[in-house]
């Protein structure tokens, strides 16, 4: 059925996520502030995932559970069919979450005290994890420009020293929408060669590209060395709205990896639970046509955004290239707290501090329009003239 985004029947409403222990809408419980932070849409997640995640109920029996037969087969033809990179089935691992994944290579491929690069400004679980398992972060900054954040090589080039080990990149990178070229991708795989650093690719939004000028490339799909032992971390969580389910994949080239990779989590990394096995298969078998039409939403609500953004003085905003987040500089404003001014104004983004990058905040465009529309006015009520 050919609709448009204003009336497509999948996007026009939620149900109240109130009282559902949602963590997006508990954080101002009770409060007049529409939360537009974590990464997560206000939409239901597409009918035919929801007849598989019944027919998995239906079946009546939880136990614990691996991958299932169908799990890496769906995810090496969709691999395929989206994005041109053939995978080898049985390097790939199920895994609760990206996040998760983070942290297992962290204790995998390097030491106490080794360092792990990433790109910021970024999203907070990779610049915290590393402490957490005892490793260090290193944070090298990416040149904002008027149109695009772009990545400086040299900073790139004196971050590295000899106690890195990891480089864990964001791509397509949030919270700047960012969706690095070949050029790029090549020169970060040959500056990873020469200094003997794994890439770890979290591409959870490969899938949210806004543009079809542009394509993903998958970071291990390259054809270099840096890149045929880099690991890929993915889930259909972010394009079909299944954070909840706990359901992610890592793709794992090295055989020893794999099989280290369990024990690499230290007994806190549990098995991925049943519901989310088969809503993933179900999402990347059958997904692609409400994918699709979440994408011209996803268009239009950045068109909406950068408006209302371009009204505003002293706000700015490189448009994102993918994802449904919006990067947001608020530091010509003259408003010290933008955070606190957002919330004043009822209206709950997520705070730049936390990306490293005070002065910014991230706005989720991932709901109903009219719902994006009033989240706009209170924005700027946050930000008079």
């Amino acid at each position: 059925m050919n609709v448009s985004r204003e009336n497509d029947p999948d996007f026009t409403g939620c149900p109240d996520r109130r009282d559902t222990g949602s963590e997006k809408w508990d954080r101002w419980a009770g409060r007049d502030i529409l939360p537009l932070w974590v990464a997560d849409m206000d939409l239901r997640a597409p009918e035919v995932v929801l007849d598989a995640i019944r027919g998995r109920v239906d079946h009546g029996v939880f136990g614990y559970t691996h991958e299932p037969p169908g799990f890496a087969p769906a995810l090496t033809d969709h691999l395929a069919a989206r994005h041109g990179w053939i995978v080898d089935p049985a390097a790939i691992i199920g895994t609760p979450g990206v996040v998760t994944g983070l942290s297992v290579t962290a204790r995998l491929l390097a030491d106490a005290d080794d360092e792990i690069l990433t790109f910021t400004p970024v999203y907070p679980p990779f610049l915290t994890l590393p402490g957490l398992a005892g490793r260090r972060c290193v944070r090298v900054p990416l040149a904002q420009g008027p149109a695009a954040w772009t990545i400086d090589w040299d900073a790139v080039e004196a971050a590295i020293t000899s106690k890195s080990k990891l480089f864990w990149l964001c791509h397509p990178h949030n919270p700047t929408g960012t969706v690095f070229g070949c050029a790029e991708l090549l020169r970060l795989a040959d500056t990873a060669e020469r200094h003997g650093l794994t890439v770890v690719s979290d591409e959870i939004w490969s899938d949210l590209l806004l543009d079809d000028s542009l394509q993903h490339i998958p970071f291990a799909s390259l054809d270099h060395p840096a890149a045929r032992r880099a690991i890929t971390l993915v889930a259909p969580s972010k394009t079909w709205n299944l954070a909840g389910l706990g359901c992610a994949a890592a793709i794992v080239p090295d055989p020893t990896h794999r099989r280290q990779w369990r024990a690499a989590g230290g007994g806190l990394v549990p098995m991925v639970n049943p519901l989310g096995y088969a809503a993933a298969e179900a999402a990347w078998r059958h997904g692609d046509d409400w994918r699709r039409r979440l994408i011209a939403v996803l268009r239009g609500h950045r068109d909406l955004l950068l408006a209302a953004v371009a009204r505003i003085p002293g706000l700015t905003c490189v448009a994102p290239q993918a994802t449904y987040l919006a990067w947001i500089d608020c530091r010509d404003t003259g408003v010290a707290d933008p955070q606190a001014a957002c919330e004043a104004a009822g209206l709950g983004p997520s705070d730049g501090r936390e990306f490293s990058a005070p002065g910014f905040i991230r706005l989720n465009l991932a709901c109903p329009t009219p719902r994006l529309e009033e989240a706009l006015r209170r924005l700027a009520n946050a930000f008079p003239t």
